[in-house]
């Protein structure tokens, strides 16, 4: 084990769990280029998700899951990352939402505990749908277009959806709409295998290429009356980083630190066996190449660290207290991911030209750690969240 994984992992079950996701990190790494390269969709990675129960690692042990805390599911995220960034960033929105339902009980408890069993039974996934081109990312609030009826048997849902992870393989989606004749609205249960759902391949960008991240189009889909899991206001749990259980957050920048991990054990690899005929030893030598590898050292202490602290600190806290650490959820996804983003462009400017070429990862994770930035929330809402709590606090201070 590393000196700065001695930091962070403290248990058995922690071991337990990096160790899972270490085997499944290295398996997915032979293959992550070639679903990269070829904008393919790495089915066969959720197959041995499932056959490993990692899918189920928020799941309550009572419905037979491994009941994973918040810091246990961190330390596997970032691990998995580091073999795959785009599988892990997918699998984490179904364990963080799982995860945070579980903390909170804001569900139905047997429409949650149904999820659960299929979950382990069956290896089902759930993700939440709640981004719409017409309104932006929904962290900036805003009423979404997508709208549910009622009727005298339940709901009719219609709407599009963009940006759904997951989407070739979810059994759930959450799906966030307003109600018709009513200010308000609400989250609803959607099977996806209801008629009327319908997947269109959207997703062609630049990084994180095989999340399956496509836009989903709901015509007319018949839904029963416990469909609506939960109704939106504050304090609700759906939408990420905000109300109930929003320390499941950090799953969000704890890919990106695997990322920028598997950046950093590649470049160190490769100064130290990188030779050229002016040199009597490897690149490592060099002191200002040592200079920018301290300073990757640095960025990614401080970036886990600022992770793994609130992460504990969360489930330290009371519930009912927990909602004054939101603003510093915030901060550590800016600095994470933004940590993670120097550190991966740090290990480019040693790599030189090489690191351009497709045959090294190196290229790979330059473009998918980048997408830490569209990840909610942005940078710019996070400090003008800081900024508020910090002016309040001064305020209240006079």
């Amino acid at each position: 084990m590393s000196t700065d994984q001695d930091l962070f992992v403290r248990t058995a079950r922690q071991e337990r769990f990096l160790g899972l996701a270490a085997r499944l990190a290295g398996a997915f790494a032979r293959e992550a280029e070639e679903h990269d390269r070829n904008h393919t969709f790495p089915y066969d990675h959720y197959g041995a998700i499932r056959s490993a129960g990692y899918h189920a690692l928020t799941v309550p042990a009572e419905w037979g899951g491994e009941g994973a805390s918040l810091t246990e599911t961190l330390l596997a995220q970032e691990r998995l990352a580091s073999g795959d960034g785009s599988t892990a960033l997918a699998i984490g929105w179904h364990l963080s939402l799982i995860g945070k339902l579980a903390e909170t009980g804001a569900w139905p408890a047997a429409v949650f505990e149904r999820v659960c069993r299929e979950a382990v039974e069956r290896g089902a996934l759930i993700n939440s749908a709640a981004s719409e081109s017409e309104t932006g990312s929904p962290s900036r609030g805003g009423r979404p277009f997508t709208t549910a009826a009622r009727t005298s048997s339940g709901w009719v849902l219609t709407g599009k959806k963009s940006f759904t992870t997951l989407a070739p393989v979810l059994d759930y989606a959450v799906v966030s709409a307003g109600i018709e004749g009513e200010e308000g609205g609400g989250w609803f249960l959607v099977p996806m295998d209801r008629p009327g759902v319908r997947i269109q391949e959207t997703w062609d960008v630049l990084g994180m290429r095989a999340t399956g991240s496509h836009d989903v189009v709901f015509e007319d889909v018949q839904l029963p009356p416990d469909a609506l899991v939960e109704t939106f206001g504050s304090g609700r749990t759906c939408q990420v980083y905000s109300g109930g259980g929003a320390g499941w957050g950090l799953l969000i920048p704890a890919v990106y630190l695997g990322i920028a991990r598997a950046a950093r054990d590649f470049i160190l690899n490769h100064t130290l066996t990188r030779r050229v005929s002016t040199l009597p030893g490897p690149i490592a030598d060099v002191p200002h190449i040592r200079a920018h590898l301290g300073k990757i050292e640095v960025d990614l202490l401080a970036a886990r660290s600022l992770v793994y602290t609130l992460a504990q600190r969360w489930e330290e806290e009371k519930p009912e207290r927990r909602h004054k650490l939101v603003p510093l959820l915030g901060a550590a996804k800016l600095v994470a991911t933004n940590n993670a983003i120097r550190i991966v462009d740090r290990a480019m400017r040693i790599a030189g030209i090489s690191g351009l070429f497709r045959s090294l990862p190196l290229e790979r994770y330059y473009r998918d750690v980048r997408a830490g930035l569209s990840n909610p929330p942005m940078d710019d809402n996070v400090l003008a969240s800081l900024a508020e709590a910090a002016l309040r606090e001064a305020a209240d201070g006079e």
